[in-house]
């Protein structure tokens, strides 16, 4: 079969999503507009030369309605016959745009596609695109005592998996170590394309990153979705995930040149690395976030490899004890997970995280020499996509 390889992945700086962040004043297809003008003027393509653009957004209404990457496309200033399309996998939204565009690729009905995603958390707030819906009698039948928002299945997760509050900070304070050491040594210059906010100069860092977090500090902060009724109904759990341990709302784009390994030799594009392997998975809605523990053994089976063949991973921060049970399941090296720091320091804009994972793992292997890198990412309803990758 025809390999689909990555030429190139770039990304916005990370915003705080909430009003007042740095790219809040930013229209989120203009946001994503950028990323997709940078990624043709890095490779020296023409618009009219792609033959689709997919793109991943969780809430779509709003600024984000209609679907957003035709939009995009067209602001961006793209040939009016190059199409596009919306992906909702939930947090893995834009992962899955680029197992969409790597299929196609690979299937032959594509030769080059841009994959990628946008969020605008500041300006639409997650969970907007709920509001005024209701529960289905198939789903309040089958799961009468209701299920429960993303937080309340990481306090499960940590519950089930005994993991103590100062083991969800510590998790947390290194994320930001390993991401203000990864951004002062230069590891994303070359992802991160500057961005001009509402003020004078341009964003062009992310500004989740905390460097001076501490142990100390967030252990002061308090439990952020316990309510006296969730703990009566759940009294084993400890109540340990606080807006320190967890992903920050965020503002953010990121996107990914795809293409048959064939294209970019005709185009004489060279490429970084080729997809390897996928997986999607489904598992329980009520811990929800557990998803990506059988679906890195899905995508490790399919690849006929093991843990210790991979040289990188991501598992996406959404809440620290997400990647920390992920760890209690597979004999791996901490260090060779998120070694650059994940969501809880670079940030969770949900539709674009997938891609955004991608251009660390790809700038990761290249910067280290490893051959393998895998990506997995929970999402909402207890779904995970996994993703093998090799270094060219």
């Amino acid at each position: 079969m025809r390999d689909a390889v990555i030429v190139d992945v770039v990304r916005t700086p990370a915003g705080r999503g909430k009003p007042g962040g740095a790219l809040s004043g930013i229209h989120p297809v203009d946001l994503a507009a950028d990323v997709l003008r940078a990624v043709l003027m890095r490779s020296g393509l023409e618009s009219r030369q792609i033959d689709d653009v997919i793109l991943g957004c969780v809430s779509q209404v709003g600024d984000q309605a209609m679907n957003i990457a035709r939009q995009v496309t067209l602001a961006a200033g793209f040939d009016e016959g190059v199409p596009a399309t919306t992906v909702d996998r939930q947090c893995g939204s834009s992962q899955q745009a680029a197992h969409f565009a790597a299929q196609g690729v690979m299937s032959g009905a594509y030769d080059i596609v841009i994959a990628g995603g946008v969020e605008s958390m500041s300006r639409v707030p997650l969970g907007s695109s709920r509001v005024g819906g209701s529960l289905s009698r198939g789903i309040a039948d089958r799961y009468p005592e209701g299920l429960v928002n993303q937080g309340v299945s990481a306090e499960l997760i940590a519950a089930k998996w005994s993991l103590a509050r100062d083991e969800l900070d510590a998790f947390a304070a290194e994320s930001h170590r390993r991401a203000a050491e990864a951004w002062h040594a230069g590891r994303f210059d070359n992802q991160v394309i500057p961005v001009l906010g509402d003020g004078p100069d341009a964003v062009s860092f992310d500004e989740t990153v905390r460097a001076g977090t501490t142990v100390e500090g967030l252990a002061g902060l308090r439990s952020a979705f316990r309510t006296d009724e969730l703990a009566a109904r759940f009294p084993d759990v400890g109540w340990n995930i606080t807006a320190g341990n967890s992903s920050p709302l965020t503002d953010a784009a990121s996107a990914a040149l795809i293409m048959g390994a064939d294209t970019a030799e005709h185009l004489g594009l060279t490429p970084r690395a080729r997809f390897h392997a996928f997986a999607v998975v489904g598992d329980d809605p009520m811990l929800m976030l557990t998803g990506p523990i059988p679906a890195t053994r899905r995508v490790l089976d399919r690849a006929g490899l093991s843990a210790g063949d991979i040289d990188a991973f991501e598992v996406n921060e959404a809440f620290a004890s997400v990647p920390l049970a992920w760890l209690r399941e597979f004999d791996v090296d901490p260090a060779k997970l998120n070694p650059w720091g994940g969501a809880i320091a670079l940030g969770h804009a949900v539709g674009a995280s997938g891609t955004r994972l991608l251009g660390t793992l790809v700038a990761h292997l290249e910067a280290t020499g490893g051959r393998y890198g895998l990506q997995t990412m929970c999402e909402g309803g207890g779904l995970a996509n996994a993703t093998i990758i090799e270094r060219i």
